[in-house]
């Protein structure tokens, strides 16, 4: 008999995923929704509101003990709000305490998604035994969050770890953050793709401009393909070589579409690395693909929910 479970919410500008969750990680019963990103936020808000009441019709709701959200950002979790960038009807929206209501009172933890994969990545995954670990998100943005002294750490707002906001190029593009030349204006898969096809790079007959298309052709030895990845790559490796050096995080964990890339990716990225992380301290420093999939938002919601955000380590889960 299960008796110490929570619901996990994993929200993100295309779907509202939920599940009940064992103290294990093991995912019991699952329910999803589309996002409907370009409605107002009540109606966006009715389809959680629908995935936490399919929930709620198991028997298994009874064990039910906490909610873990990890949800698309900007979050603020020390005000309970979100904002995410792609769901424009969510601003400063009080997402804790709709779904607070929704769940009948139970307690709710809220954490950026990248620190939801970061906590997933290090109870179960990639990261798993290391105790100052940085994992990312590298898709349509880039993500991230921080194990520092085997807990995670989200910071005050949920929001720490976010590397995608470095600037690695103090001349770079502009970045719609309102910086310049951050990591994600370079190495996030449309940035890629961007990069490829201003460089002369000929999308095959399908006409898919996509990075994983880019990818595809890197592997077949385009050379501006395996530039744009590669430039991928060393702005990557500047980002975790400062977060390395400024931290001391021993492992980077890479999850997310553009890490599909495979050797595309990871190679370049290894070798830049070596050119970045020269201090004593961090030439240790390794980079790993992620372990945990498409399941990893729920897993690092659930032990958000298990723990507290502050306290979702490895050690502190059972089994």
């Amino acid at each position: 008999m299960h008796t110490d479970l929570v619901a996990a919410l994993d929200i993100g500008g295309t779907k509202i995923a939920g599940a009940l969750v064992d103290d294990r990680g093991e995912i019991l019963l699952r329910a999803q929704r589309s996002t409907p990103a370009r409605e107002d936020g009540d109606t966006v808000m009715r389809a959680v509101d629908a995935v936490v009441g399919e929930l709620a019709e198991s028997p298994l709701w009874a064990s039910v003990r906490a909610v873990g959200i990890g949800s698309a950002g900007p979050v603020d979790a020390s005000k309970g709000t979100v904002s995410p960038v792609n769901v424009p009807g969510w601003r400063d929206y009080p997402l804790v305490d709709r779904v607070r209501s929704a769940a009948g009172g139970l307690p709710v933890e809220l954490i950026g998604d990248g620190v939801a994969i970061t906590a997933a990545e290090h109870w179960q995954g990639a990261a798993r035994g290391h105790d100052n670990a940085m994992c990312m998100v590298v898709s349509t943005g880039v993500g991230g969050g921080l194990v520092l002294g085997g807990k995670l750490h989200p910071g005050p707002t949920g929001n720490a770890g976010h590397i995608g906001h470095i600037s690695v190029d103090l001349d770079g593009d502009p970045c719609p953050c309102g910086a310049r030349g951050c990591v994600e204006r370079i190495a996030s898969g449309p940035n890629i793709a961007r990069r490829a096809l201003d460089g002369g790079w000929q999308p095959g007959p399908d006409g898919d401009t996509s990075a994983a298309a880019v990818a595809q052709a890197a592997r077949a030895g385009d050379p501006v393909a395996l530039a744009s990845f590669g430039r991928a790559a060393k702005a990557l490796a500047a980002g975790i070589a400062a977060t390395a050096t400024l931290v001391e995080i021993d492992i980077a964990v890479i999850g997310g579409g553009v890490a599909k890339a495979g050797e595309v990716l990871f190679a370049p990225l290894r070798q830049y690395l070596r050119d970045y992380a020269t201090l004593s301290f961090v030439q240790r420093l390794t980079v790993a693909p992620a372990t945990m999939g498409t399941d990893a938002g729920l897993v690092g919601a659930a032990a958000a929910a298990l723990s507290g955000p502050s306290r979702a380590t490895a050690a502190g889960m059972r089994g």
